[in-house]
């Protein structure tokens, strides 16, 4: 990396993006962004094809080429670009049509919000070529996606005898009460059957011979020709041997497929269902998530994220980095979050506490997570109606942020799942949306317009607050008279009380989601410090932390953009497993040497990855389990050492019994899988060094 260039962490979330950058000069930026990639004003001046609008664009940010449109005017109005920019003044090619005074307008350059917020910072014009910089990148956009099921048409390629897998599943049902159950449809668009078979020690059952071959190149290509360009491939133990799968991925790209996610690569440990579920959510956001980064990738000079310079790093679920040729979409799905969770540990760490508990309450939802010095991990996650196995720090999110909209309905108040998002946003943004957590802190005096990010109209929020009283008194059958602009003190104390009502909803869904973090795995709450972080998070903390009995709680300078800083201070991670199977008590040495050439296999990947010759550590994890047992517990092992198998036993069997509290006596312990995170290339955090007294932007 040259001193030449910019450092920027950007974390594209749900409605806002956040960047921090450290300038060529060692000066520190930040910006805040809508995540739709537009800008947000209000008029505060107009004179023809002259505008002045507040906020005032950041310092040296040059909006030329900044296409403006007024927000809510009719589709057919014209947008207008800006020729030249002074300060908060901006002179446009044209009247725009029906502009007045105190209307809110956006101001968009048709990039994505990454790129947006690099211009802003280094202010540089629309179209023109951005300096060089390095990118840290996290983003939601993977997550979004499945959320809403707008990936791409997938073709799932499996082992024949198996096409039902995925509909099957594991035979849970998702409401045990329920006489009819309902299940969602796979993520898949087509299934084929591949005639192949391998046993359980990865020998030959089945040939993958000529016949096989040609009837999967035809399949292959009428799937091409219907527009299926990307396949997921789940060979039955190809954990054990991928001959097979390989030659499955080599004829569907001869065939014409784009994109193919193979199980043996993606998610290489046993369980066929885990890994075809694993492999097809990576196959399905490959298109999402992997043009949003090819975009950002050319946007900041590379011809995509092949790019061999490295001025892209993608941040992964398990709070490391990656770069962005070799990121996988799978591991996109908890980016933003870890980055907070890195972020509120190195402002735990500088305060000195070791033990935090992080708590991101952002636009959409409220992430929160343990640390204690090192990460915790899980490695299965659902995500909306997928479920896939891939390491990832262990958050908890529940949907209560400053969108959440407050209703009333089935005869209770209600404060989310349901977000206002970006757009229209809260009913405060002026853009039509719904009453939200934000318009309930704005009416409470809590949010200051005047150092908010985007304008805000407290009157809009009243307005919204007056339809759910309205709804409210409907619903219950009050027989109250209808609710207007004319009031007497009685209904502001009515409105105060709802309010208060609203947020005690809110903090005991966002404190809930802690105690399942911290109480419910032996922790007590009481014991941390509370790091409050996000758009609203310092808000909210003192009412979570009255609730969990936490006195101490950290406001981070930079706490509406911690997750950004977070990925600033964070460490390219390479992770590489290996599936065991084995009891811990046979010959230590076979297990030493599987644990000794992962640890190499990591290492030798990342320093592939790291710029000149840096530092690099590893962290060792044996997953180990009571024979018969499903699940494990990860036991932290040197790598370097000779592995010692009482007292990897002692280990694993004290901490089963803090967990679960109780020891099984006479229980064969057995060695699951193993890990090796390697780690390097960790930088201090961006604006680290003290508070600073930027203006709001």
């Amino acid at each position: 990396m040259t001193r030449a260039r910019w450092r920027l962490a950007v974390d594209t979330g749900g409605t806002f993006t956040d960047c921090v950058a450290r300038a060529p000069d060692g000066s520190v930026r930040r910006v805040k962004v809508l995540s739709s990639g537009a800008l947000r004003a209000a008029i505060a001046a107009v004179d023809g094809p002259k505008l002045r609008i507040a906020p005032a664009p950041p310092d040296g940010a040059d909006l030329r080429g900044f296409r403006v449109r007024r927000v809510g005017a009719d589709t057919g109005t014209r947008a207008r670009e800006v020729l030249a920019q002074r300060g908060d003044a901006l002179q446009l090619d044209g009247d725009l049509d029906g502009a007045h005074v105190g209307d809110t307008v956006a101001l968009d350059c048709g990039e994505e919000a990454p790129l947006v917020a690099a211009r802003l910072i280094t202010g540089s014009r629309a179209g023109a070529p951005l300096p060089p910089l390095e990118l840290r990148l996290a983003t939601t956009r993977g997550t979004n996606a499945l959320l809403e099921r707008a990936g791409d048409d997938v073709a799932l390629f499996i082992t024949r005898g198996f096409a039902d897998l995925l509909i099957i599943s594991d035979q849970q049902r998702p409401d045990i009460f329920a006489r009819r159950i309902e299940r969602a449809a796979p993520l898949y668009r087509d299934v084929v059957e591949v005639d192949e078979r391998l046993d359980a020690a990865g020998a030959v059952v089945r040939p993958f011979d000529e016949r096989a071959r040609q009837a999967l190149r035809s399949s292959a290509g009428a799937l091409v020709q219907r527009g299926v360009r990307s396949a997921a491939v789940a060979l039955a133990h190809a954990y054990r041997d991928d001959r097979h799968e390989r030659a499955v991925a080599e004829i569907l790209r001869e065939a014409g497929f784009s994109h193919v996610s193979c199980s043996s690569q993606v998610a290489p440990l046993i369980k066929l269902l885990d890994r075809a579920e694993t492999t097809l959510v990576n196959a399905y956001l490959a298109r999402v998530v992997g043009g949003f980064l090819d975009a950002v990738a050319r946007g900041i000079g590379g011809e995509g994220r092949d790019d061999g310079d490295g001025a892209l790093q993608v941040m992964t679920s398990a709070g490391g980095l990656r770069r962005g040729a070799s990121y996988q979409p799978k591991d996109s799905l908890l980016s933003g979050p870890a980055g907070g969770v890195v972020g509120a540990a190195d402002a735990g760490a500088r305060s000195g506490f070791a033990q935090v508990l992080s708590f991101d309450m952002g636009g959409t939802s409220t992430d929160v997570a343990r640390w204690a010095g090192r990460p915790e991990l899980r490695y299965q996650q659902r995500v909306g109606d997928a479920r896939l196995r891939s390491p990832m720090l262990a958050i908890e999110t529940v949907a209560a942020g400053g969108g959440s909209i407050c209703a009333y309905q089935h005869g209770e108040l209600r404060v989310g799942p349901d977000s206002a998002g970006a757009d229209p946003g809260p009913a405060c943004y002026g853009a039509g949306g719904p009453l939200t957590v934000t318009d309930v802190n704005l009416l409470l005096g809590r949010l200051s317009p005047r150092r908010f990010g985007v304008p805000v109209q407290v009157e809009a929020a009243r307005a919204a607050l007056r339809a759910l009283q309205r709804d409210i008194d409907a619903r219950a059958g009050s027989g109250a008279a209808a609710r207007d602009d004319e009031h007497d003190e009685d209904d502001d104390d009515d409105a105060g009380a709802l309010c208060e009502g609203l947020l005690a909803l809110a903090d005991e869904r966002m404190a809930d989601a802690i105690r399942r973090v911290s109480l419910r795995r032996g922790y007590d709450p009481a014991d941390h410090t509370l790091v409050a972080f996000g758009g609203a998070g310092p808000q909210h903390a003192c009412g979570v932390a009255d609730r969990l009995g936490i006195d101490r709680v950290i406001v981070p300078a930079d706490a509406g953009l911690l997750s950004a800083v977070g990925l600033s201070c964070a460490a390219l991670e390479r992770v590489v497993e290996r599936q065991v199977l084995a009891p811990l008590d046979d010959d230590p040495r076979e297990l030493t040497a599987t644990l000794r050439e992962a640890d190499a296999r990591a290492r030798t990947l990342l320093a592939a990855e790291l710029p000149g010759d840096e530092a690099i550590t590893s962290r060792a994890l044996l997953a180990l389990r009571y024979r018969g047992q499903d699940s494990s517990l990860d036991v932290e092992v040197d790598a370097t050492q000779a592995l010692d198998a009482a007292a990897l036993r002692q280990r694993f069997e004290t901490r089963h019994q803090a967990l679960f509290g109780h020891r099984p006596e006479g229980r064969e312990v057995e060695v699951d899988s193993l890990r090796v995170i390697a780690r390097g290339g960790a930088a201090p955090a961006i604006g680290s060094e003290a508070a600073t007294s930027d203006t709001p932007m």
